[in-house]
């Protein structure tokens, strides 16, 4: 003879919920992509007046002292982007860690279930990124 041994399982099926990550993660990638934006368009115009005004960029001697610091200006806003950028994937990697999903699942809270985290998502192209 089977006996069956009744249990309620969490009814995820019929009530589906949105786990949301906690914490705003866009602000690093849009300031990185907004510097990259601007830093083109500057190249752009200076290779414009290098190849279309190149007496007066010869002839006037603050213009390339000012090319020069603007391009400072622009290799430490890099910098920062880039050390911005990699504490935003920090903070992903944090956020999406299996542990870290499990606990904010109510779900998991109960004393009936058991939830397994699973595998860490690969982060390895992720990283490539901010090295690169």
């Amino acid at each position: 003879r089977l006996y069956q041994i009744p249990f309620e399982m969490p009814a995820c099926a019929s009530d589906p919920r949105t786990l949301h990550l906690v914490g705003d993660f866009s602000a690093p990638a849009e300031f990185f992509v907004t510097l990259g934006v601007f830093s083109f368009l500057y190249a752009m115009a200076a290779l414009v007046l290098y190849l279309r005004f190149p007496s007066l960029y010869a002839q006037n001697k603050k213009l390339p002292m000012a090319d020069f610091c603007v391009t400072v200006f622009f290799a430490f806003l890099w910098l920062v982007a880039a050390a911005a950028w990699g504490k935003g994937l920090t903070d992903v990697k944090a956020a999406t860690r299996p542990d870290s999903l499990l606990a904010a699942m109510g779900v998991c809270q109960e004393e009936e279930v058991v939830c397994h985290p699973g595998t860490t998502p690969a982060m390895g192209l992720a990283n490539i990124s901010v090295v690169r």
